[in-house]
């Protein structure tokens, strides 16, 4: 097995599957159950799902459709939006989810992040950090849900999750979501450097080269949409995964 987690995201809206471009033009890609039992055949080391609307429309995980993908889930599963107290996530874990994913919540009371390690475990909570360039090029921690950031630095805000007891942070470059152009280094190493815990690296992916660039900076994961649910030029819906042989030429 290889060290390094290679980790599909995949978008939930309105119970199926998107993919998004920096945050917007989402497109319909198909049926997450489907998506599921492909990903079940591809040796994929862990799985993703986000609702990105939940959050910022106020409402609460979807439970049913989660509990049935968990259902049919044969790897770990992550799954954030909408998660807003320790209820919700007992909750999750209950039906079959191993990491709750928080970025509202925390943004908005880093707390509940201490209050969900104590109960179960920092490695089960992942704190996802969303980041943008403001116009002077400064690195800002960005909310999908219009919210003010606690810390608007990422770096401090990483590190201040950290300290509430986090086991994990995933970092996301929103001006590169979708646009398979390689992730943020630079902004992955400043996080690695900075703190102690894993870092996630995701936005951007276009192929397992860049799998290669984000460890060497320092990411202990990489996580991706595009490159596991498009393929070709013309970015036909496939999805699709890499074999462990193509994963050890890149990462071993």
């Amino acid at each position: 097995m290889l060290q390094t987690r290679v980790i599909p995201i995949l978008l939930l809206r309105n119970k199926g599957l998107v993919k998004t471009q920096k945050f917007d033009k989402a497109k319909y890609i198909g049926d997450p159950i489907n998506a599921i039992k492909i990903f079940n055949d591809k040796e994929v080391d862990e799985l993703v799902f986000l609702d990105i609307d939940a959050s910022k429309k106020g409402l609460r995980p979807d439970f049913e459709l989660i509990a049935n993908i968990a259902s049919e889930c044969f790897m770990p599963l992550g799954y954030g939006g909408g998660i807003s107290n320790i209820d919700d996530i007992k909750l999750l874990f209950s039906i079959g989810v191993e990491k709750v994913i928080l970025n509202s919540a925390a943004i908005q009371n880093l707390n509940l992040v201490k209050e969900a390690a104590d109960i179960f475990g920092g490695q089960s909570i992942v704190v996802s950090i969303d980041v943008k360039k403001n116009m002077w090029g400064k690195y800002i921690v960005f909310s999908h849900a219009k919210l003010n950031p606690l810390v608007t630095d990422p770096v401090e805000f990483a590190k201040a999750a950290q300290a509430a007891g986090a086991g994990e942070i995933m970092v996301n470059a929103v001006d590169r979501d979708g646009m398979m152009n390689g992730y943020d280094t630079k902004l992955i190493e400043k996080m690695c450097e900075a703190i102690n815990l894993p870092v996630v690296a995701s936005g951007g992916a276009s192929g397992r080269n860049d799998f290669k660039e984000a460890v060497k900076v320092g990411a202990s994961a990489v996580a991706a949409g595009s490159i596991f649910v498009y393929h070709g030029p013309h970015k036909a819906v496939l999805i699709n995964y890499p074999t462990q042989s193509e994963l050890k030429s890149v990462l071993s």
